[in-house]
């Protein structure tokens, strides 16, 4: 199992002090926060997508790839890549591209972000964002995996023998995850090509992710990659930790009562009653986690929100202490207790690479395409 960290991106005045962060200021803290990460011991650092104020993301792969040369373990991602509004040219050149510099620490996951005007910014219509999305990934998913490509659909203009450069390394395409809050296309999308399915259920009662990771788990088993036991999972998380409970809450209320995101709403004792969202010991969320198999089954990856809200660097990487010294080490131990021998690990390109050799397995693996009709988009479908 693998367990990271993701931002957004977000430039938000500290409320304790007044002061709000420079974008570079903010863009280099991201940097400084990613290689805490693999300092700890963790094992993905996932950066967002935003083109708008106050976010500074707009350009992960060239971030990720600052990163790649200075890191040597972390796994690189996104925690959205927006499928809907970037060519899927472009994401599949640029992808590749980082694909070869990080050595294949590279996976991605693509989703329809939460910014309605990034679409009319980009040319597409907000009312074809599932359509969009299904398409669009329909020919990345080609564009990868064959050397010359004939295409045509609704969205962009046809690709007559186009070849993508670089091609991915070793012939492998990075691992998808197909990111959703609300939508059941979505996950159906995940399914259908043997992706993973990533449920960022960081904002809403676990009740509706429980239906969302469901719906995938069943799915993925009837287009033949495997049991639905056998299908590949990440969950969302925020957390703050001290190692006093009552002093967690104290530090981070300010800064949960005047976030954007969430600020002058539910209150702090609710919104952790209902979501996944901890503000604690250690210990506080060592529990709370091992909680999610309960509700989600076994699962492959975890990734924890910590650097918004305003929280200074400082902060942070202090949490990134906590992180990686006392709940990551407890959590791997544990989830790792009873774990079914047929759940596979999360994949890496190393997996892939080995599963692509061997070429022996009887029902079609993760990341390959099953000969049946594609997900269907209700009509009237609407992001």
């Amino acid at each position: 199992m693998q367990f990271g960290i993701f931002t957004v991106g977000d430039v938000t005045t500290d409320p304790t002090t007044g002061r709000t962060p420079t974008e570079h200021e903010r863009i280099k803290a991201m940097v400084a926060i990613a290689l805490k990460a693999e300092e700890v011991g963790l094992d993905v650092f996932a950066t967002g997508e935003h083109h708008n104020p106050p976010f500074v993301p707009s350009s992960p792969t060239t971030m990720l790839g600052y990163i790649a040369a200075r890191s040597e373990r972390l796994i690189l991602s996104t925690s959205t890549t927006l499928i809907t509004t970037n060519d899927p040219v472009k994401i599949a050149e640029d992808f590749a591209m980082l694909q070869h510099l990080a050595d294949g620490r590279v996976d991605l996951m693509l989703g329809r972000g939460n910014t309605g005007p990034v679409y009319p910014w980009f040319g597409q219509d907000i009312r074809q964002g599932i359509p969009l999305a299904i398409e669009n990934y329909a020919l990345l998913h080609e564009l990868w995996r064959k050397d010359v490509v004939d295409w045509q659909g609704r969205f962009r203009t046809p690709l007559q023998g186009f070849t993508s450069t670089p091609r991915p390394l070793d012939g492998v395409p990075p691992f998808v995850w197909h990111g959703s809050i609300r939508s059941p296309e979505i996950a159906e999308q995940a399914a259908y090509y043997g992706d993973g399915f990533f449920a960022n259920n960081i904002f809403w009662p676990k009740e509706h992710f429980i239906r969302l990771i469901n719906l995938y788990r069943e799915r993925f088993a009837h287009y033949g990659h495997g049991s639905p036991e056998q299908a590949i999972v990440g969950v969302g998380g925020q957390v703050f930790m001290r190692k006093n409970s009552q002093d967690a809450v104290r530090e981070f209320r300010p800064y949960f009562d005047n976030a954007p995101v969430y600020g002058h709403g539910p209150s702090l004792e609710d919104f952790t009653d209902q979501t996944p969202l901890t503000v604690g010991s250690p210990q506080e969320v060592i529990d709370k986690t091992l909680a999610f198999r309960d509700s989600f089954g076994d699962y492959q990856r975890q990734l924890f929100l910590m650097d918004h809200a305003g929280l200074p660097l400082k902060t942070v990487l202090e949490q990134l202490d906590l992180l990686g010294e006392e709940v990551v080490p407890v959590l791997r131990e544990e989830f790792a207790a009873g774990r079914p021998s047929q759940v596979p690990d999360a994949p890496t390109h190393a997996s892939l690479v080995a599963r692509r050799d061997a070429d022996a397995e009887p029902s079609n693996p993760a990341g390959t395409e099953p000969a049946d009709a594609e997900p269907s988009v209700p009509a009237g479908a609407q992001s």
